[in-house]
């Protein structure tokens, strides 16, 4: 975080504003948690949660907007073992399923208790600062994991995605609980459609795919519905259409400020649709709308 400078620029002449840390980290968590959906994207849940046997308790907990529960883990200066902290937390979280959901029952409703996606749990470190030891230690870790760095300048708190890691699904343990088994014939993934799509679809997505990762930092992370980019939020959401020969791609945009084109781009807001809800969608079947739908991609990107 320190290659992050502010300058307060008055007349032409610019100050340089001095960063800081928090006088203390509850501080820091507070903050967080009073701000965690417009900050991170992330649904809070409880703070200070005890974890029995595990001898702890979770800074936060919290449920993102893909349905996969978060452990928030919070050092107000340099991490102190942040993550290996949130690690062993971790473990509760595979142990009590049940526990869990009931939370998110009571905290936001049983739709969303009954639709978390167990495959992938998301730990988010928040310190003051991260080593470079921190960055390759969370790559060889394997998890879902994103370090993010805080600074304070003044009024002002400014995050810094230092690194993000997608994982992969952990193993199933002996204790765990096994996965709902739906009573109807279980619904297709957006991985299995892509494979079953025409190549030219196929050859569509990976150049959207392509266009999507350039943007820095975006990470891919896909789900049973839809294919998720993002930075701290999504900022994209992409479903296959074989049938209609189309890639969809929900896009965090405020539809008033876009210039909507029957056809290809239209408001969600409201329609309850899969993804990102409360944007824009826009449909894709050839190279030439791909390009057409550069700009909107760029400043969804620009905006998560």
């Amino acid at each position: 975080m320190s290659s992050l400078k502010a300058f307060r620029v008055s007349d032409g002449c610019a100050t340089e504003i001095v960063g800081s840390s928090v006088a203390l980290e509850r501080q820091l968590q507070t903050l967080v948690e009073g701000n965690m959906e417009a900050m991170l994207g992330i649904r809070f849940l409880a703070s200070e949660y005890a974890t029995g046997r595990h001898r702890g308790r979770i800074d936060s907990l919290g449920l993102d907007e893909n349905g996969t529960p978060v452990i928030v883990e919070y050092k107000r200066s340099r991490d102190q073992n942040v993550t290996n902290q949130a690690l062993s937390y971790l473990s509760w979280l595979h142990d009590h399923h049940h526990e869990f959901e009931s939370l998110v029952r009571g905290k936001i409703g049983a739709d969303a208790a009954e639709s978390i996606d167990w495959s992938n749990p998301r730990l988010v470190c928040i310190a003051g600062d991260f080593t470079h030891h921190d960055t390759v230690a969370v790559e060889m870790i394997g998890r879902r994991i994103d370090l993010v760095s805080y600074r304070v300048f003044g009024d002002v708190l400014t995050l810094q995605l230092v690194a993000s890691v997608a994982g992969s699904p952990a193993p199933r343990r002996g204790r765990e609980v096994a996965p709902r088994v739906p009573s109807a014939a279980s619904p297709k993934s957006v991985q299995q459609y892509l494979y079953g799509s025409p190549q030219h679809l196929q050859d569509l997505y990976a150049d959207l795919d392509e266009v999507l990762l350039s943007h820095g930092d975006v990470q891919k992370e896909p789900q049973l519905h839809y294919i998720a980019y993002r930075r701290f939020k999504n900022v994209a959401t992409v479903r296959v259409q074989p049938r209609n020969r189309l890639l969809v791609v929900n896009l965090k945009l405020d539809p008033e400020s876009v210039e909507l084109e029957e056809g290809f781009s239209r408001d969600v807001r409201g329609l309850g649709c899969l993804g990102i809800k409360d944007g824009v969608e826009v449909r894709i079947r050839s190279g030439e709308d791909l390009a057409r739908a550069g700009d909107l991609i760029r400043q969804s990107v620009e905006a998560g």
